[in-house]
Formats: C-alpha cells, structure tokens, sequence
C-alpha cells in the first residue's frame, strides 16, 4: 500500500496466470478517495475453458478482507477476461469503462469471455475520451493493449499516479515506451504507476 495525500492505491492479487512458461501475477487496485471508494478491475472469475491453456490459480476476493460493499464505483481499463471477470461481484454499480472498449469486447472474436462481460446486473458507464471521474481522478485514453484501453490518473500535490491496467504488461515496457497509450503515460510525467501484471509499480529511471 502506498499513500499520497488524501488517496491510497492498494493492490489486491486476485489470481495468477502462465504466459510464456512463467507464472504472471493479476492484481486489482482499490483507490480510496475521499470522496468515493473505487476498485479498478476486477479479475478473474473462474479457471474458464478458454484460458484453460493459462492455467489460471485464482484467489478470490471472496476469500480477503475485501470489504465489497464499501466499493462505490468501478473502472474497467479494458475488457479482456481477466479484468472483468468478476463485474458481477458489483451489480447495480457504476462501473465506467470507454464506449470503444465495450463495444469491441461485445462484438469482436476471440476477444475476450463474452458472458463475463454482460453478466446480469453488471451496469456500465461508457464514456468517450478523457473523463474527469471525481475531483482529482481522470480517466485518460491509452490505446495500445487495446483500442478502447484507459487508464486511471490521480491528481497529486507533486506528480501524478496512473493504475494503468496493461497499458504496460511488464515495468520494462514503460522504460522504453513504444504505444500510443504507453506514450501519453510517459508525457505525464508520473512519480509510480500500477500495473496489473506487476507486483510492485513502475518508477521512473533517474540518472
């Protein structure tokens, strides 16, 4: 856990997955603002057929000290499975994610577990572009790991804080940014940014 003035980021491990015969960690963030509670992401639901190959260990918020009914709104960054595949924990919240994205993920192949997405309940909050979310927080536009990727930007009396979801997969990605999304991040110049992917958040290099 890492606190900045009036907002903490934690991480929550909710499951781990096998990429490239290496075990990959997902963590979800939870953002506490005063003004609200939000988690960003929200993991994995079940070890699925389709990502069976990823050989998925889950563990569960169900089975933290997670406080669910404390969570007052949710962000998606992107909707690939393993960031949304526990929206249906949080039915009949706001849970706010860019229209590109949702509309991707409810239409294109092969791009993420469909039935995770529209799960009863789960009520979405499209939006277009940049989103100021609460005083403070902002929702920014990161194309790259997906069209319709966001990420989440935390105003802070010195420089910013980003829970980037995958807009980087692995730290070394943000050292050398290549993406559109992985670009904009850089140009703001950010004191850590949180990856899902990564235990710890990325820093900048100082010399």
């Amino acid at each position: 856990m890492i606190t900045y003035p009036s907002v903490t980021v934690t991480p929550y491990l909710v499951a781990d997955l096998l990429a490239d015969g290496v075990r990959m960690p997902v963590n979800v963030h939870v953002i506490d603002h005063p003004d609200a509670r939000i988690l960003v992401d929200t993991g994995i639901r079940e070890a699925h057929p389709a990502v069976a190959d990823m050989e998925p260990r889950l563990y569960p918020l169900t089975q933290q000290n997670f406080d669910f009914a404390s969570i007052d709104i949710v962000i998606n960054t992107h909707l690939h499975f393993d960031h949304c595949g526990n929206n249906h924990l949080f039915a009949g919240k706001p849970i706010y994610v860019q229209r590109r994205e949702l509309e991707d993920a409810r239409n294109k192949d092969d791009y993420t577990i469909r039935e995770w997405v529209d799960s009863l309940g789960v009520r979405y909050v499209p939006v277009d572009g940049e989103y100021e979310l609460l005083p403070g927080i902002r929702l920014v536009p990161a194309p790259g790991h997906s069209d319709g990727m966001q990420v989440v930007v935390i105003e802070t009396a010195g420089r910013p804080i980003v829970v980037g979801g995958d807009v980087a997969v692995w730290l070394g990605e943000l050292d050398e940014p290549s993406s559109e999304g992985q670009l904009r991040v850089h140009a703001l110049d950010p004191e850590v940014v949180w990856l899902t992917h990564e235990h710890q958040p990325w820093q900048r290099l100082t010399t």
